[in-house]
Protein backbone atom coordinates (compact mmCIF):
# COMPACT_ATOMS: atom_id res chain seq x y z
CA UNK A 1 0.00 0.00 0.00
CA UNK A 2 1.80 3.42 -1.19
CA UNK A 3 1.99 6.04 2.06
CA UNK A 4 -0.88 8.03 0.22
CA UNK A 5 -3.72 5.57 0.64
CA UNK A 6 -3.16 6.22 4.48
CA UNK A 7 -4.64 8.96 6.26
CA UNK A 8 -3.90 10.80 9.34
CA UNK A 9 -6.60 9.69 12.34
CA UNK A 10 -9.41 11.23 12.68
CA UNK A 11 -9.07 13.60 16.02
CA UNK A 12 -11.54 11.79 18.87
CA UNK A 13 -12.73 8.93 17.03
CA UNK A 14 -11.03 5.93 18.81
CA UNK A 15 -13.43 3.57 16.60
CA UNK A 16 -10.32 1.19 16.28
CA UNK A 17 -10.17 1.15 20.41
CA UNK A 18 -13.67 -0.25 20.78
CA UNK A 19 -14.81 -2.23 17.44
CA UNK A 20 -11.61 -3.88 17.11
CA UNK A 21 -10.24 -7.14 19.13
CA UNK A 22 -7.39 -6.60 20.41
CA UNK A 23 -5.57 -10.52 21.53
CA UNK A 24 -2.08 -9.12 23.02
CA UNK A 25 -1.81 -7.62 26.03
CA UNK A 26 -3.02 -4.22 27.18
CA UNK A 27 -1.92 -2.92 30.86
CA UNK A 28 -5.21 -3.70 33.02
CA UNK A 29 -6.40 -6.05 30.25
CA UNK A 30 -3.69 -9.13 30.30
CA UNK A 31 -5.97 -10.63 27.91
CA UNK A 32 -6.32 -8.37 25.46
CA UNK A 33 -10.38 -7.04 24.33
CA UNK A 34 -13.16 -8.41 22.50
CA UNK A 35 -14.50 -6.75 19.32
CA UNK A 36 -17.20 -4.22 20.67
CA UNK A 37 -15.47 -3.54 24.19
CA UNK A 38 -13.82 0.02 24.91
CA UNK A 39 -10.18 -0.51 25.71
CA UNK A 40 -9.99 0.76 29.40
CA UNK A 41 -7.52 3.17 28.24
CA UNK A 42 -9.74 5.45 25.60
CA UNK A 43 -10.46 8.43 27.20
CA UNK A 44 -14.03 10.04 27.20
CA UNK A 45 -12.69 12.40 24.19
CA UNK A 46 -11.70 9.69 22.71
CA UNK A 47 -7.77 9.49 22.45
CA UNK A 48 -5.90 6.67 23.74
CA UNK A 49 -3.80 7.54 27.30
CA UNK A 50 -1.02 4.93 25.97
CA UNK A 51 -0.54 7.18 23.03
CA UNK A 52 3.58 7.42 22.51
CA UNK A 53 3.57 5.15 25.57
CA UNK A 54 6.20 1.93 25.80
CA UNK A 55 3.42 0.30 27.10
CA UNK A 56 1.06 0.71 24.44
CA UNK A 57 0.72 -2.64 22.56
CA UNK A 58 2.25 -3.49 18.96
CA UNK A 59 -0.94 -4.08 17.26
CA UNK A 60 -2.29 -1.17 18.16
CA UNK A 61 1.05 1.30 17.64
CA UNK A 62 1.18 -0.42 14.32
CA UNK A 63 -2.41 0.47 13.26
CA UNK A 64 -2.57 2.87 9.82
CA UNK A 65 -5.46 4.51 9.55
CA UNK A 66 -6.65 4.50 5.87
CA UNK A 67 -9.82 5.70 4.53
CA UNK A 68 -11.51 2.55 3.58
CA UNK A 69 -11.28 1.31 7.09
CA UNK A 70 -11.88 4.46 9.04
CA UNK A 71 -14.07 6.11 6.13
CA UNK A 72 -15.39 9.82 6.88
CA UNK A 73 -16.85 10.07 9.99
CA UNK A 74 -16.51 8.23 13.30
CA UNK A 75 -19.56 6.62 12.54
CA UNK A 76 -18.64 5.52 9.37
CA UNK A 77 -15.40 4.05 10.87
CA UNK A 78 -17.51 1.92 13.77
CA UNK A 79 -19.66 0.49 11.13
CA UNK A 80 -17.11 -0.87 8.54
CA UNK A 81 -14.35 -1.63 11.31
CA UNK A 82 -16.93 -3.55 13.18
CA UNK A 83 -18.55 -4.78 9.81
CA UNK A 84 -15.33 -6.58 9.17
CA UNK A 85 -15.06 -8.26 12.46
CA UNK A 86 -18.37 -9.23 12.46
CA UNK A 87 -17.12 -11.07 9.13
CA UNK A 88 -13.91 -12.47 10.65
CA UNK A 89 -16.32 -14.04 13.62
CA UNK A 90 -18.17 -15.59 10.78
CA UNK A 91 -15.35 -17.49 9.69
Amino acid sequence: MSESEYIDCREGCGACCIALDISSSIPGMEGGKPAGMRCIHLTGDFRCALYGNPERPAVCSAFRAERAFCGHTREEAMKILSSLTDAENRY
